[in-house]
């Protein structure tokens, strides 16, 4: 790791995608705070051409930064969505310095934009790391899970009613078999005994006795005399 002066208000340091720059001393807005610098690639030189890392700068469509060596200190600086520093390029000089764009306090991270195409070909393929993403996947997935859980609760509400409403239908179903039961026997008792009134008003059905006929003494035999049964037997 390349050695930094003391008086230089920022330091390199562990961040959550690698090292990243610090600043050691509060930085005013609109303080330089270092330049990005290296050797320059000429597009128009075949082998600068050929020449391909995470580490170039584009200062114009020829001339090209290599901040891949040691000695860029800029090169630790960590790409932000929203950043509190930016890259001033002065395409005439051939110049890049990072320059803060709001206050930046000590201990926090120096972040600028890489630009649009770098994040397209290196940073979007693996997922932006920076706060401002960070937190607004934390945000999706906070809003994912709300929304499959109301999703399961609006389910089960769904099952729970469909579950009483078919209880309710059961239970109805249950009551009227229960009183459907006695009026069919009652009918049948009706049906029997009008079908034996109508047998015994045919005369096809069994006589039965009337109250005369079961209050009446039965008559008693007298027995032959002696005289009428020897006629009888002499006729």
């Amino acid at each position: 790791m390349p050695e930094i002066s003391s008086s230089k208000p920022y330091r390199i340091g562990r961040s959550k995608t690698g090292l990243g720059l610090f600043a050691t001393k509060k930085i005013k807005k609109g303080t330089k705070i270092i330049r990005y610098f290296g050797p320059m690639l000429d597009s128009k030189n075949k082998k600068h051409d050929d020449i391909d890392n995470k580490y170039l700068f584009e200062i114009n469509n020829r001339w090209t930064i290599d901040g891949s060596v040691r000695k860029n200190i800029a090169r630790y600086i960590n790409h932000a969505c929203r950043p509190n520093a930016e890259s001033d390029v002065n395409s005439r000089k051939r110049k890049v310095v990072i320059r803060a764009i709001k206050t930046i306090e000590p201990g926090e991270e120096i972040y600028y934009d890489y630009g649009t195409d770098y994040f397209k070909i290196f940073l979007k393929p693996i997922g932006c790391k920076c706060d401002h993403c960070e937190k607004k996947r934390a945000k999706k997935r906070a809003e994912a899970r709300a929304e499959k859980l109301r999703l399961k609760l609006k389910a089960e509400k769904k099952a729970a009613r469909k579950a009483e409403k078919q209880a309710t239908k059961d239970a109805r179903k249950k009551k009227k078999v229960v009183a459907k039961v006695p009026a069919s026997k009652a009918a049948k008792r009706k049906t029997l005994s009008g079908a034996k009134a109508n047998a015994h008003a045919r005369g096809t059905g069994k006589p039965t006795r009337t109250k005369a006929a079961r209050t009446r003494p039965l008559g008693r035999v007298q027995p032959k005399s002696p005289a009428r049964a020897n006629r009888a037997s002499s006729n």
